[in-house]
Order: C-alpha cells, then sequence, then structure tokens
C-alpha cells in the first residue's frame, strides 16, 4: 500500500484540475452548492488515493471518472432535489465569451451526450480515450458524438433561424 499524497502534492493537482472538475460536477448535478461540495470531495478522494498516477492524462482521467461517479452517486440519493437554475450557467468561465449559450444548449442535452462532447470538444480527448475513461466501447462513444452533434444542430436551427 502507498502513502497517501502530501498537502503540496493535492494543492498542485487541485490547481492543474479544479476547473475541469467542477465544470463536469456542474454539468452533472445542474446546482451551484452540490457541484462545489460535490468538487472538494472529489479531491479529497484524490488525497486519499494511495497509488501514484501513471503520467499526466492518467491522473486527469482519473479525475474525470472519480467526479461522474460521485455525481452519479449524488443523483441517486433519495433525497436529492433538483435545483437547477440558471445561476449554475452563470458560473462557468468560458474559453470564449460567446461560448455561454451554446453551453446552455449542451446542457438540455441527455447526460452521456453532455460528456462525450464536454471530453470531446472541451478537454480534447479522442473517441478512443473517452472510451476508455467512461469504460464504453468506441463505436458506443462515437453514435453518442455523432447523436449529440445532430441534436445540437437543431436545436441551433430552432434558435438561430427559427425553424425545426
Amino acid at each position: 500500500m502507498g502513502t497517501i499524497r502530501t498537502g503540496e502534492e493535492v494543492a498542485a493537482l487541485y490547481r492543474r484540475h479544479v476547473g475541469m472538475v467542477y465544470q463536469i460536477c456542474l454539468m452533472l448535478l445542474k446546482n451551484v452548492p452540490d457541484a462545489e461540495d460535490a468538487t472538494q470531495t472529489v479531491f479529497q478522494k484524490a488525497m486519499e488515493y494511495d497509488k501514484p498516477f501513471r503520467d499526466p492524462e492518467h491522473e486527469k482521467a482519473w479525475l474525470i471518472v472519480t467526479a461522474r461517479n460521485h455525481c452519479k452517486n449524488q443523483l441517486k440519493h433519495w433525497w436529492r432535489t433538483r435545483r437547477a437554475g440558471e445561476e449554475a450557467l452563470q458560473t462557468l468561465t468560458w474559453e470564449q465569451p460567446e461560448d455561454g449559450e451554446l453551453w446552455e444548449y449542451i446542457l438540455s442535452l441527455p447526460e452521456k451526450e453532455r460528456m462525450v462532447i464536454y471530453l470531446y470538444y472541451y478537454q480534447g480527448y479522442s473517441t478512443l480515450e473517452m472510451a476508455e475513461i467512461l469504460e464504453k466501447n468506441p463505436s458506443t462513444v462515437r453514435t453518442w458524438l455523432v447523436q449529440a452533434r445532430w441534436k445540437l444542430k437543431d436545436i441551433l436551427e430552432v434558435n438561430e433561424y427559427g425553424k425545426p
């Protein structure tokens, strides 16, 4: 059994990945307080994870999977209430300011499609890498990505041009 990570190691891990973990948690939980709590829990789990990461990609993938699994477990609790609101969308930091409206459309997609869009376009993963992270067949991931793109195209056409 390995040793628990030092405070410095966890702080560096946190600085490198807090934005990504928070966006995943917010995307899945759809409210700021729960996303903040989940982000904190993910990094607490990272602190207690006693195995070394093979490389930076393993570190990032471990955090993505841990965040997703923790949020899915939170969503299963009987006491969970849906508090989705506009406040969650206002707190995200965008790579480009005009990205905010697109993000709203992404959040309207089913969870599996939101996740592949986020991992592909915002985190730069290939479909093979996503399949490994999500523990799905690569063709399944590609299908989800195609479906998500078609749904986004339909949403954009309706909202931009007023036609279905």
